[in-house]
């Protein structure tokens, strides 16, 4: 089974997303399960895992509804309040519900320290109890950080979403392949080849741009624990969803069937505890 390990829905509101701003207005509409069904199967996907885009309950909820209703919806990652004095409460009910496999709490640009604050440490914990991931959602300066966070919880599964965020158009720096090997040490992170496409100048790119990105993932973390993720529909405002696939499957061509189908679904089946 093939799986997109990230992807988004809402119902569009300029309130509630305001980080869609008016440089994004092909995406300020609605992307609901409908939009996405007929693209996944077009492109021989047969599941998804939707992740939240807006930092509320209510995205969990609704997330979770489509889950309800969408057979191809295999996972949720969802946002719940780390800091929240009702977090305990909170993490126990969602737990419950069969298609809740994580959480993302956004800490792309968050001052530095934020990560290691207590309640968001305990909150950490609770993940591993219930056996809930998080998805890392950061800048690639912010790798430092997260390397020594995540070494503080060896049991805790963690996937760096977006390959860290490096600046694809200015290519390789030196201190986001560096931060890359030394995550990839920590056993218990996966990382999303996800999000690529938007983090070029002008979302203006070729294909072999995104190889050397890819050389480095690959070498660090290696074929078990990399997943693809379509990033829609955040990709449109750069590229179709057959040419973000295309990115992914042209550059693992050169590898084994096998290894295309670790990537492609196994890993995310495996990372994710999705069931068929």
């Amino acid at each position: 089974m093939y799986i997109d390990a990230h992807q988004h829905f809402w119902k569009y509101d300029p309130v509630r997303y305001s980080w869609i701003n008016n440089s994004m207005q092909v995406i300020q509409r609605d992307f609901l399960p409908n939009d996405l069904s007929p693209i996944l199967r077009g492109n021989g996907i047969q599941g998804c895992v939707a992740v939240q885009a807006d930092e509320s309950e209510e995205e969990t909820d609704f997330l979770l509804s489509l889950a309800d209703e969408n057979d191809f919806i295999k996972g949720v990652v969802g946002w719940l309040d780390f800091f929240d004095d009702d977090f305990n409460e909170k993490i126990a009910f969602y737990s419950q519900h069969k298609n809740f496999k994580g959480v993302r709490h956004i800490l792309q640009g968050k001052r530095k320290g934020y990560l290691f604050q207590q309640k968001f440490l305990i909150g950490l914990r609770k993940l591993e109890r219930y056996n809930l991931t998080y998805d890392l959602l950061v800048y690639e300066n912010q790798l430092p950080e997260v390397i020594k966070l995540v070494k503080h919880f060896p049991n805790q599964r963690f996937v760096l979403d977006h390959i860290g965020k490096p600046k694809i158009s200015k290519g390789l720096d030196q201190q986001w392949i560096d931060g890359i090997a030394q995550l990839s040490k920590q056993e218990n992170v996966f990382c999303k080849i996800s999000g690529m496409v938007t983090e070029t100048e002008h979302w203006n790119w070729s294909s072999t741009e995104f190889y050397p990105f890819m050389d480095v993932i690959v070498n660090a973390f290696g074929v078990d624990r990399i997943m693809y993720g379509s990033d829609w529909p955040v990709c449109y405002l750069s590229a179709e969803y057959e040419q973000v696939l295309d990115i992914v499957t042209a550059y693992f061509s050169k590898h084994s069937s096998e290894v295309l189908d670790k990537v492609m679904g196994k890993n995310a089946i495996k990372f994710y505890n999705i069931s068929s």
